[in-house]
């Protein structure tokens, strides 16, 4: 459903496409996809369009929506040796690309036979070029065989609203259950913070602040310190893997996890900054293990607000005894460790997850291979044990699965391999 204009909101048609308040509102992708329609009644009437046009238009769309063609709008390559986030976040691209190509099609058959009033007259629409290349076909019939400017303005704006659409949604698991904040100019808002998103996952390993931080603007519209995650109005964007298995969740995206009390903007930051300056204990100076019985029970505590920030830790209990791991950490951890179908095999030092998660400050070690057993513990238990490790060589490794020998003497570094249930196959 389009936004309902009140009274004093003129009506769509002429250079109105939308009926947004001035003080913006919060859309799903598919509110924000529906109120673009106008948009594309405005090309359907103007250029008179026909059934037999549709496929041009969709072609158009998929095109520009997907990687590796040569209308792209996401020129980045990915392969194997492509970096996590770029990986992630290319697959994101893909899905939603094509999720919102399905979205168009729809849109443009159905507006053939039941049009959007324009009560205001014909859309005349001025949008400057943000150089969308476009397929032959889609240039011949926007440009030449029945269109003109006021149809090639109508589809470019059409077209650079969706692509904003499609960018701004990266970040998220569950894109079309977030709010993005919506102006009287659709997603242009989002444009300077979206070329500087997009210029560091073309050119660099992306840091996974960069990425809150386009998430936040996306949906707040605002600014805030370098974090993991944040609050805002309605809800909290933190890591996916807050709700899934380390072994399989994604290192960098966030999931939007809706929630009526929340209320100011708030940002989630590590306590420490900088973990190379925290303080280590070798794994061979760990007191004797204790033998536990049972799994581990842990939850999240979150810390009050600090001029806009705030932290939050994972607290493990066990038989009257709680371990407090940073939450921050646990999430860098989590980002850092590698995964691994085999791994180094299971040395004759192995340390139970209880050891390791009392131990003070982050665990490490220079004397071999060590391996962390956090097999029969859930999800959360083993995110707290990444946030306790120094995350540096650590292997996240399904129990069961073949190991690869260590070669004797070897001068490679040590690592901490963690052992946990392989995943469940539904």
């Amino acid at each position: 459903m389009l936004p309902a204009p009140t009274p004093s909101t003129p009506a769509l048609g002429g250079s109105r496409w939308n009926t947004f308040p001035a003080t913006g509102t919060a859309l799903s992708a598919r509110h924000f996809f529906t109120a673009t329609e106008p948009l594309l009644q405005g090309i359907i009437d103007d250029n008179a369009l026909t059934s037999a046009d549709i496929e041009v238009l969709e072609d158009q769309i998929r095109a520009t929506l997907a990687l590796g063609t040569r209308e792209t709008s996401l020129p980045l390559p990915l392969g194997p040796d492509s970096a996590s986030a770029a990986r992630e976040l290319g697959a994101q691209a893909e899905a939603i690309g094509q999720e919102l190509a399905s979205w168009s099609s729809e849109a443009l058959e159905r507006l053939l036979t039941d049009p959007v009033p324009l009560p205001a007259g014909p859309l005349v629409v001025r949008s400057h070029c943000y150089g969308h290349l476009l397929t032959p076909p889609a240039a011949d019939l926007l440009l030449g065989r029945r269109g003109g400017p006021v149809t090639m303005q109508l589809y470019n704006e059409w077209l650079h609203q969706i692509v904003l659409l499609r960018d701004a949604l990266l970040p998220f698991t569950n894109w079309q259950d977030v709010p993005l904040l919506i102006t009287p100019t659709g997603l242009r808002h989002t444009a300077p913070d979206r070329d500087t998103f997009l210029t560091e996952l073309l050119v660099r390993q992306i840091r996974h602040t960069s990425i809150v931080a386009f998430a936040r603007k996306v949906v707040t519209g605002a600014s805030g310190p370098a974090g993991y995650g944040f609050e805002a109005g309605g809800g909290t964007a933190l890591p996916a893997v807050l709700g899934q298995p380390p072994l399989t969740a994604p290192r960098y995206l966030l999931t939007w996890r809706p929630d009526p009390a929340v209320g100011e903007a708030v940002t989630y930051v590590p306590e420490v900054q900088d973990y190379y300056a925290a303080p280590r204990t070798l794994v061979e100076d760990l007191p004797p293990a204790v033998t536990t019985s049972g799994p581990l029970t842990a939850r999240t505590r979150t810390a009050p607000v600090v001029d806009g920030s705030r932290t939050a830790r994972i607290e493990v209990t066990h038989d009257g005894t709680t371990a407090h791991v940073d939450l921050g950490q646990a999430l860098r951890g989590h980002r850092f460790a590698q995964r691994a179908h085999s791994a180094p095999g299971d040395a004759s030092n192995t340390v139970n997850a209880w050891s390791a998660l009392r131990a003070p400050g982050l665990v490490w070690t220079q004397a071999g291979d060590v391996v962390l057993d956090a097999t029969g513990q859930d999800d959360l238990v083993v995110l707290a044990l990444l946030g306790r490790l120094y995350p540096e060589n650590v292997i996240l490794r399904p129990a069961g699965r073949p190991t690869v020998p260590t070669p004797p003497g070897g001068s490679g570094p040590s690592h901490l391999v963690t052992r946990v249930d392989p995943p469940q196959v539904h």
